[in-house]
């Protein structure tokens, strides 16, 4: 796991970058905070220019492009280092797929606790608790 979210806006639409953006943030995510891409989810939605704002104003009026990552990992599995590797990274390779890029760009990592998060119906400590018996 983790699960990832990315949501876009372009000056004019490019569906084709959907992909290209999927695949690049679960590349990061585990050669940067070496996460397994078997159990990575990833969804990317393209966001309606006309709703994106930044200080009142739509970035893509003055050609620009906007992004927000949201990762959600297990709280203690990176250290501070990896986080902000990982959030520089990720700046810099979207900025390289959508173009110029507003300053205000976010990307956020969820640190969740272990008993607070999980998938298939276990939690992330109960998944590490089976597999570390006694």
């Amino acid at each position: 796991m983790p699960m990832i979210t990315i949501r876009f806006v372009t000056p004019r639409p490019r569906p084709e970058l959907k992909p290209e953006i999927a695949a690049l943030a679960a590349r990061l995510s585990a050669e940067i905070l070496g996460k397994d891409p078997g159990v990575t989810a990833v969804l990317v939605e393209a966001a309606d220019p006309d709703s994106w704002f930044i200080a009142g104003r739509r970035p893509t009026e003055a050609g620009l492009s906007a992004f927000w990552l949201d990762i959600k990992i297990t709280a203690g599995t990176n250290t501070k280092a990896e986080t902000a590797a990982f959030v520089d990274a990720a700046y810099a390779r979207m900025e390289e797929l959508l173009g110029p890029l507003h300053e205000e760009c976010y990307v956020h990592v969820h640190a969740a606790d272990g008993d607070a998060y999980g998938y298939g119906g276990r939690t992330q400590n109960a998944r590490w608790a089976a597999a570390h018996p006694g």
